[in-house]
């Protein structure tokens, strides 16, 4: 996505010309126009020169960011506050100007304020004082004039249209009535009562102020609309300018763009980490609350990577740098809430719609409104005030900034807590969830296993299995493989050297050491090469249902034994899951585990269903599955779930995840925390309520004011009242966004309990089925019983789950392939119970 500075829009009809007009250019594929930051995303490959020239030609103009500048950061665009500076010297002058014209309008005129003599009785000279003052404060507000009426007569109109509309009829029926004042001067026939009657019939001070009292609102909007970027400001700030790099063994100081890859550079305590980098020497606690919300320091020694913006807290670094630039980590974050905000959301597109309508529609209306006060018999003054009135009440500001200041504020709300959200639409669309999709690795887990058990044959020794399964592990980067890794280096297990290596994914490994054949990977992958004995299947199943994985290894056609491993759930998962749940979403779990042992890990999680034996590949037809169902959101962490992220509705990057992962995702979680996706769905739901709360304002006040300022209501609303109310109305909507920034996405305490959740049938992967079956069984007493029975009939071979009621004197299994009637029965009444058969 190209991003581009816009500059001249006032209002959403604006915002729906720029896009219009670029989107017409041949090569763009989509654009999105963002009048809260004044900037457009395009994508495509459109030429820049011919989006510009497109966007010049519509009576705006436009600038590739980063185009004459050095640097690849937007903190130039985005911090300097170049509007609301012009906006203050304009309101300063206006206010000048109209405090003299009210002084004269209301002081005199109303409540006798005194005045030089020479303004005594003095009716053309006090309405000739009058035009000089009101001229003087258009000029300095002549951006609404020349933009309103550039627009107009391009057939565009916009809200800087009905603001020059409405002030200039005001102005020019005003120098009417000056005119024929003059003219019963002329012609000798000056008399006070017609005098006063023609004087009261000015509206100078009208035309002066409605253009004064929207700069007011305009600035009021432009002061609100840079605090939405607070988020985002802070980020830049926290951007080192400078770096201490170590060259010939000396510390010299260089601006942060001379940094290479490469290069070490040394961080002492209290400083921030000028670039993205790897420890080469030194241990230190650092904070990485820039990045991930997270308060608690991390604990981080040789061979760890470090961040751009993090705060090394108290020991000496020195770090190789690894990412400069754009490339950093900060500098992706600023990015991509930038790129967010270019982006539009669905629900805006409500009020582009309209918004493309709207000023046409009110300039008709107010023409209507004056015709019909004309032939209901009012004077020409009341038919005016009310048509000026509903020009300048109406608001389509407020239309076109409901949504993109809430998204702007909920997107630095999710930065501020480590919830990256890269596009306006996965910020709303994440709310709507009603299927979360876990990986369980890394995801559910901490994705560093642990060596459990070591089971080998009979005839092979614990360092034999050890070694074997270390050389061959040694060249595989799953993590299952570093923790036999980790366990042989740290019992110092001899190494082989392994040749003709080769992985089979979601199988297994094979290799040659010494002229051998080592296999090691899933049961179903090593069967096809040795076979398993039964005693070594039942110690399997033992382990499978505490949750450990197995991992079979065999030399030739000689099988070796088994090696478990068991993955630690992390300690805010089973929390995150409840949470998940309570909003009413049905949390799946994925894994490539064996059915018994991802059962257990599932029951441990709390989640509402397994989906075991999953295959790499396999992932995304899942998903396609489940999103047959509802919305579904997919969470992973590694390479093999990009497909899966890509094709659900939204897919969510686990933080300490593979870059693959976070490119193929729509959110990015920069904590590794599960919490995050409940946080992240608490934070969609809120924003986009208050989305509804900005829209709902914006079409009530429309639908309130606009007959108001039309007198059907039976009230003469004077236009400066109508521009004071027009005004605040963006104002509003501004202040009611900002209220998210108050906003916990982490606090569940206000969470309300969602009965409205799917429910879910089983869900198989492909080639997979699992069937169910209930048997009868008398002798059940309590639950002590059924726990009894059901630790007999899950060691069954085939057996996956056995679920029984000691209330109903029944079991269901869950079982796959085949299984044998007598060894259930055996299994019972071994247990001193009655097994009565199969339930029809």
């Amino acid at each position: 996505m190209k991003q581009y500075s816009v500059s001249g829009m006032s209002c959403a009809a604006c915002q729906a010309r720029v896009e219009k007009a670029v989107s017409a250019v041949e090569g763009v594929d989509s654009c999105a126009v963002s009048l809260l930051t004044n900037s457009m995303g395009v994508e495509g490959n459109a030429d820049p020169k011919d989006i510009i020239a497109a966007v010049e030609k519509a009576g705006y103009g436009a600038e590739l960011k980063g185009a004459d500048k050095k640097s690849d950061s937007l903190e130039e665009d985005v911090l300097v506050d170049k509007e609301t500076p012009k906006l203050k010297r304009r309101l300063i002058w206006s206010i000048g100007f109209l405090l003299a014209l009210m002084y004269i309008t209301m002081g005199f005129n109303m409540w006798g304020w005194p005045l030089p003599a020479y303004f005594e009785h003095n009716h053309l000279g006090l309405a000739l004082t009058q035009m000089l003052l009101t001229i003087a404060v258009l000029i300095i507000n002549r951006k609404f004039f020349t933009s309103g009426f550039s627009s107009l007569f391009a057939l565009a109109p916009h809200m800087d249209t009905l603001v020059a509309l409405g002030s200039s009829v005001a102005f020019v029926y005003s120098t009417i009535i000056f005119y024929q004042m003059c003219g019963l001067i002329t012609h000798g026939a000056e008399n006070m009562e017609l005098m006063d009657l023609y004087h009261n019939q000015l509206y100078f001070e009208s035309a002066a102020m409605i253009p004064a009292l929207i700069t007011v609102g305009k600035m009021l909007e432009s002061l609100s609309k840079g605090r939405t970027t607070d988020a985002l400001k802070a980020l830049m700030k926290l951007s080192p300018k400078t770096a201490v790099l170590r060259k010939d063994g000396k510390d010299i100081e260089v601006a942060i763009e001379e940094v290479k890859v490469g290069d070490i550079f040394v961080v002492k305590p209290g400083e921030s980490i000028a670039v993205d980098g790897r420890i080469i020497e030194g241990i230190s606690a650092i904070d990485e609350s820039a990045l991930t919300g997270e308060s608690i320091p991390v604990d981080k020694g040789v061979g760890d990577l470090v961040s751009a913006a993090t705060i090394n807290q108290s020991g000496y670094l020195v770090c190789e740098a690894t990412r400069i630039g754009k490339d950093t980590t900060i500098s992706q974050i600023i990015n991509m809430v930038s790129d967010a905000a270019a982006t539009k959301a669905p629900i805006a597109r409500i009020a582009d719609k309209v918004s493309g309508i709207f000023v046409p529609a009110v300039i008709g209306l107010a023409f209507i409104v004056i015709i019909c006060w004309l032939i209901a018999g009012k004077p020409l003054s009341f038919a005016l005030a009310r048509g000026i009135s509903v020009l300048v009440i109406s608001c389509p500001c407020a239309l076109g900034l409901a949504t993109p200041v809430a998204i702007m504020v909920g997107n630095g709300v999710g930065a501020k807590h480590g919830i990256l959200f890269k596009t306006s639409e996965a910020l709303e669309e994440a709310g709507k969830a009603q299927i979360v999709a876990l990986d369980k690795t890394g995801t559910i887990t901490k994705g560093k296993p642990v060596v459990t058990d070591i089971q080998p044959v009979q005839g092979t020794s614990e360092s034999v299995l050890l070694s074997y399964a270390y050389a061959l592990e040694k060249k595989s980067e799953h993590p299952l493989a570093r923790a036999i890794v980790a366990y042989a280096e740290e019992r110092k297990a001899e190494r082989f050297e392994t040749e003709e290596f080769s992985a089979i994914i979601g199988n297994g490994l094979k290799g040659k050491i010494d002229g051998h054949w080592i296999v090691g990977g899933k049961e179903t992958f090593i069967s096809d090469f040795v076979e398993i004995g039964e005693e070594i299947k039942e110690t399997v199943r033992l382990l499978a249902k505490e949750g450990k994985t197995p991992l079979y290894f065999a030399k030739d056609n000689e099988f070796l034994g088994v090696i478990a491993v068991a993955d630690v759930i992390k300690e805010d998962s089973s929390m995150a899951i409840e949470e998940l749940k309570k909003q009413g979403i049905e949390v799946v779990m994925l894994t490539g585990d064996n059915e018994i042992t991802a059962r257990a890990m599932g029951k441990k999680a709390g989640v509402n269903q397994v989906i075991a034996e999953v295959l790499p590949n396999e992932k995304e037809a899942i998903i396609q599955k489940l999103q047959t169902y509802g919305k579904v959101v997919m969470v992973g962490d590694g390479i093999n779930d990009a497909p899966a992220l890509t094709r659900a509705d939204i897919g969510v990057a686990i933080g300490a995840g593979t870059d693959v992962a976070m490119d193929s995702a729509d959110v990015v979680l920069m904590n590794s925390k599960l919490s995050d996706v409940s946080a992240m769905v608490r934070l969609s739901r809120a924003t986009v309520k208050n989305i509804h709360e900005n829209l709902f304002w914006a079409f009530f006040y429309n639908l309130i004011c606009i007959p108001l300022a039309a007198g059907v209501l039976k009230y003469e609303l004077n236009p400066m009242i109508a521009a004071a109310a027009m005004s605040l109305s963006s104002f509003t909507v501004v202040m009611n966004a900002l209220r998210l920034n108050m906003f916990n996405p982490l606090d569940a305490s206000k969470d309300k309990e969602n009965t409205k959740r799917i429910v879910l049938p089983n869900i198989e992967r492909e080639g997979k089925k699992e069937m169910k079956q209930t048997i009868l069984v008398d002798g059940m007493m309590c639950e002590h019983c059924e726990m009894t029975v059901k630790k007999a009939l899950e060691k069954i071979e085939g057996i996956i789950e056995a679920n029984a009621s000691h209330t109903k004197g029944e079991v269901e299994i869950s079982y796959e392939g085949d299984w044998k009637e007598e060894e259930i029965k055996q299994a019972i009444e071994d247990r001193d119970y009655n097994y009565k058969g199969i339930k029809e």
